[in-house]
Parts: C-alpha cells; sequence; structure tokens
C-alpha cells in the first residue's frame, strides 16, 4: 500500500512538472518564433528566458487545482480515537495580541473540546513585552478560568527570553513541557478549532504512528471588507481543491503552514531545533518562516507530513485590506528568501529543497515580471522591428504582424491558465453540489468572476509591494517580526494615497516612457499601468465593504458553532456585561468519553 501511495505522489509529480515544463516551452516558442526569423537579439533572449519561468511559476499553479479536481479512486476510512486517550495540549502563542479576543477564542474552543469528548489541556504561551498589555492578558486569563472552571486544564506563561520569536516560544514549551503530552495542536492567536475536528486529528496521528506532523486547511472567517470577503470566498471554495493537489503531490513530504496542525510531540524535540543562522538578518539570524523548514526536518528524521482538507472545523482571520496584507507578506518574503542558505542542508529529500525553491520563487517571480516588461521596452528602443514598433504616432499596427498575433496567443495562453483552473472548480463545485453552500452555480459562477477580475486589477500593486518587498531584503533591510494587527479594516483615502501614491507615480512614469520610446507597446501595458494609477482608490474601495450578494461561504449560512459562540463571548466580554449564563456560557463537566 505504502509503494502504491509513493508511485502515485511520483506519477502526480511528474505531471505537474511535465505540464508546467511544456507550457513554458510552449510561450517561449510562440514568443521567439519571428525573432529567429529576424535575427535573434539580446532583448529577444532576455525576454525568452523571463516568459519561461513566469509561464512555468503559473502552469505549476494551475497543475495543481488539475490534480485536485481528479476523483479519488476510493475514500480512506476516519479513524476513531483508540483508549486511553492521549496526552494533548493546544498551544496558543501570542504576542502582544488583544487579550479580549484571543481568551474569548480560547473560552469558545474549550467548550468545544470538552462537548466533542476530547480530554485536552490548553496552554497560552506569551511573548508579550509590554508590561501593560501583559497585565490585560493577566486579567483576562483569570476571567477565562472563571468562566470555563479551568483551573488545572488551561495554563497561561509568559516568557521573558524572546529569543526564536513563535519559533522559539513553542520550542520553550515543547523542551520544558512537552514530555507530558504525545500530541500538541498548534494554532495562532486568531485561529478557532472544533473540538470534532480536534478529534479527527488525534485519531489520524494514532492511526499512523509514522505521522509526525498533520496539517489542516483553516478557512478564514469574520471577513467584513471587500479585499476580505474575496480572500475568505477564495479560501473556501478555490483552496479546498488546490490542497488536495497539493497533498497528492507532496505525499508524506507535505506542508507546514505554522498554525491549525498536530504534532507528535516527540517527534518535533527530536528533529525541529532550529539554531539561528550565521550573519545578520535579513539573510541570517532567526529563521523567520519556520515552519517550512520544521516540516523539512521532520521529513529528514523519517517521519511523515501531511495536509488533510477534509478535516471541518478549522478556522482563522485573513486581512481586512491590502495594507495589512502587505505588512504580513513582507515578513514572508524575508523568510521565504532566507530558505536560500538552506537549500544545501544535509541530508534533506528532494521534495523538502523543492518546497523551498517554491516559496523563493513565490516572491522573485514579481521581480521577473518587472523585468520581463522592462526588457519588452529595451528591445523595442534599442532593437526595433518595423512590422512590430510602427511610427511614434501610431500607437499599433492596423493589420496585426505575425509577431502581434503572437504576442495576441501568448496572452490567451497565460489568461487561460489563470482562468481555465477556477472555472474548472466551479463547473466541478456545481456537478457535485457543494457550490450550494455558496449560493448555488450561477452565484458561484458570479463570485468566481468578480474575484478574479479583482484579483488581476490588484496584481500590479501586489507585484510592486513584493517587488519592493524582495529589493529590500537583497540590500540588506531586515524587516522583523511586527505584531499582527488584527480586526483593522476600513481605510481612509488619505491613508489609501499615502501608501499607493508611490506605485501610482511610478506606474505614470512606465506608461509616459513607453508612449515616449515605444507606443506599439503602450496599449499592451495599459493592464498593468491603469491599476498602477490607480493604486490609492484600489487600497482604499477593497477596505470597505460591498458586494453583498456575492462571495457568499457555507460558514455564513450555516455558523460553526465555535464561532456562534466565540462572538457571543467577545461581545459579552467587550460590553462587560451581565455574569455567566451557565445555560450558554458555561462548558460541561468533564465526563466519560463516548
Amino acid at each position: 500500500m505504502k509503494d502504491q501511495s509513493m508511485a502515485a505522489t511520483r506519477g502526480y509529480r511528474a505531471l505537474a512538472i511535465g505540464f508546467s515544463a511544456l507550457a513554458a516551452i510552449a510561450a517561449t516558442m510562440m514568443l521567439t518564433e519571428a525573432a529567429v526569423e529576424d535575427g535573434t537579439d539580446v532583448w529577444d533572449i532576455a525576454r525568452a528566458l523571463l516568459i519561461f519561468l513566469t509561464t512555468a511559476w503559473l502552469a505549476w499553479g494551475a497543475s495543481l487545482s488539475l490534480i485536485g479536481l481528479a476523483p479519488r479512486l476510493r475514500r480512506r476510512p476516519t479513524p476513531q480515537i483508540a483508549m486511553p486517550q492521549p496526552g494533548t495540549v493546544v498551544l496558543v502563542p501570542i504576542c502582544n495580541e488583544d487579550p479580549v479576543a484571543t481568551f474569548a477564542r480560547i473560552a469558545a474552543m474549550d467548550h468545544s473540546i470538552q462537548s466533542s469528548g476530547v480530554v485536552a489541556d490548553i496552554a497560552v504561551l506569551s511573548d508579550t513585552r509590554d508590561e501593560t498589555a501583559a497585565e490585560a492578558e493577566r486579567n483576562a486569563f483569570v476571567r477565562l478560568l472563571q468562566e470555563t472552571a479551568g483551573e488545572g486544564r488551561i495554563f497561561y506563561r509568559r516568557r521573558q527570553d524572546n529569543r526564536g520569536r513563535k519559533a522559539g516560544n513553542i520550542e520553550d514549551f515543547v523542551r520544558n513541557s512537552g514530555a507530558a503530552y504525545e500530541f500538541a495542536v498548534i494554532l495562532d492567536a486568531d485561529s478557532l478549532m472544533e473540538g470534532g475536528a480536534i478529534r479527527r486529528m488525534i485519531a489520524e496521528m494514532q492511526a499512523d504512528p509514522a505521522l509526525g506532523l498533520l496539517q489542516t486547511l483553516p478557512k478564514i472567517t469574520g471577513a467584513e471588507s471587500v479585499f476580505g470577503r474575496a480572500m475568505q470566498f477564495a479560501a473556501s471554495f478555490f483552496s479546498p481543491i488546490f490542497a488536495r493537489g497539493l497533498a497528492r503531490m507532496q505525499g508524506t513530504t507535505g506542508p507546514f503552514w505554522g498554525h491549525n496542525a498536530i504534532i507528535r510531540t516527540g517527534a518535533f524535540a527530536e528533529s525541529c531545533a532550529l539554531p539561528p543562522l550565521a550573519g545578520k538578518p535579513p539573510f541570517g539570524g532567526h529563521i523567520l518562516s519556520h515552519d517550512y523548514v520544521e516540516a523539512a526536518l521532520l521529513a529528514r528524521a523519517g517521519w511523515s507530513v501531511r495536509v488533510d482538507e477534509t478535516i471541518e472545523g478549522s478556522y482563522e482571520e485573513g486581512p481586512e485590506n491590502i495594507l495589512s496584507f502587505a505588512k504580513r507578506d513582507r515578513r514572508w518574503c524575508q523568510g521565504n528568501l532566507q530558505h536560500i542558505r538552506l537549500l544545501t542542508a544535509p541530508g534533506l529529500r528532494f521534495w523538502s529543497r523543492f518546497v523551498f525553491v517554491q516559496g523563493i520563487f513565490a516572491y522573485v517571480v514579481s521581480l521577473i515580471w518587472g523585468l520581463f516588461l522592462i526588457a519588452s521596452v529595451a528591445g523595442a528602443v534599442f532593437a526595433p522591428e518595423p512590422d512590430y514598433f510602427p511610427e511614434p504616432y501610431q500607437l499599433f499596427p492596423v493589420f496585426p504582424s505575425d509577431r502581434t498575433q503572437q504576442i495576441i496567443a501568448l496572452g490567451i495562453g497565460i489568461v487561460g491558465l489563470l482562468v481555465l483552473p477556477k472555472l474548472s472548480i466551479v463547473i466541478e463545485a456545481t456537478a457535485s453540489g457543494r457550490a450550494r453552500g455558496f449560493g448555488g452555480g450561477l452565484r458561484a459562477g458570479a463570485s468566481m468572476l468578480v474575484e478574479l477580475l479583482m484579483s488581476s486589477m490588484l496584481a500590479p500593486v501586489m507585484l510592486m509591494y513584493q517587488s519592493r518587498a524582495v529589493l529590500q531584503v537583497l540590500m540588506g533591510r531586515d524587516g522583523g517580526w511586527p505584531a499582527n494587527q488584527r480586526g483593522e479594516g476600513r481605510l481612509t483615502l488619505g491613508q489609501g494615497i499615502a501608501a499607493g501614491l508611490w506605485i501610482t507615480i511610478f506606474g505614470a512614469a512606465v506608461l509616459y516612457a513607453t508612449w515616449w520610446v515605444a507606443p506599439s507597446l503602450l496599449i499592451w501595458l495599459l493592464p498593468v499601468g491603469v491599476p498602477m494609477l490607480c493604486a490609492p482608490l484600489l487600497i482604499t474601495w477593497t477596505s470597505r465593504s460591498g458586494f453583498s450578494g456575492l462571495f457568499i461561504t457555507p460558514e455564513e449560512s450555516a455558523t460553526s458553532p465555535v464561532i456562534e459562540r466565540y462572538r457571543k463571548i467577545h461581545a459579552r466580554w467587550v460590553s462587560d456585561s451581565a455574569p455567566v449564563d451557565p445555560e450558554t456560557d458555561e462548558p460541561p463537566a468533564l465526563g466519560a468519553l463516548a
């Protein structure tokens, strides 16, 4: 059975790599065919290389969805927890978080955990440095204990030595207290998990003694802005298919996203110590994207690492605007680029190194797209071709040349790599009935189109933020580990202008320079340049509410009990009103497991 599984994994990998290579080769040949006939120059070579890389990246993403859409040949039976139940702890690392929201989530999860028949402790691991904030955490913890009768099973500790940030926080617990537990569920401060999901995760770990880490697919919840709701829809509608494709391709060398996952504490303790990298940040110091590295270290030690998108009841919150996303993305960019130094680390599995390359390329590809545009304009200036670059007063040729036809075909192919996977998911969801939870097939399709148009408009803006982040890291600027600003949302136009004016200026300069030196390219650059010009408006608009009839998710129409309880507890704690209602807020006493 294991050999069959590995054979299937290798087959999926070969399919994805082959499809990506073929798409990239086809795009490159399409772009360079006329250049070969007219005489190749350095700009043709540069464009060919850059289009090869960018098309391969797009095709790789498309291949994940195609592999994920393939039907399951058979369903694996869901295991049940074996008795006696193993020692399990839920870890909630926090640093400068809103204590009311954080501990209200824990109260809701504690109730759900007990209701599901799971016996598990909860440990809040604080790295908060500010004394006033720490005092607020202690007060919220006292209230949590009072309302949950959690003395002896819910714990709070605050580190004085904050080395290693979140990874160091988890490592400190595992070293000092991990031996008391066989499994540990790792969450973020904004995570929510149903007790049933935790029960399923424990059972999966018990059923496979070689499993060192099991990652769930968290769904975004609570979004209100256009940007947030679009991300929430995508995470609920598209991500399960992409995650299934990822699971099939990575096999037992799967991902770890740092939260909403369960680990085997013994395996983690033996395998996942993370010493700082030599040198100064951004490439030295503590490893920021520690989760990818921990997954690789578990795999190196012979443990399986899997992702299971079928586990329901795993949630998180997402950023509500582009600025919040970009701030978070800056840290991920630095962390992923740090992995350049780990590509040759001894003993790592091939696929772990490949995952590092993917993570690095996820950010470098923005620069590559930018370089492709620069090379295209430079080629028009330094090596103009009469049939493709007309006189300055012409915007584009009246009769498209062979080269223009090839560019159009190339553009259609690239758009196809973006549209077809999502369209296929809509068709699959409609045929399987999954679309009913998203308002039906027509509404899900409309949501897909709007999300696609919006992401296309925002792509040039995000390209600028990511390119800036990559350049900052390459120039040696350390972005640090800024605290997450959760619950932020609506931005004023002034904030949008302050955040996006530099993108507007850059876009205007690019369009003007293109019109001046290569007017025939102007029409092709408009889909990139116009969103840059409108960056402040896009940043502001997407932070507001809108599209009330679209971006519907099942979590909105049938809210998870743990989310409902959290919102109720949080509202009461914020208002600091009536005392505990034992009928609605008091968790049941621990009883025998079902």
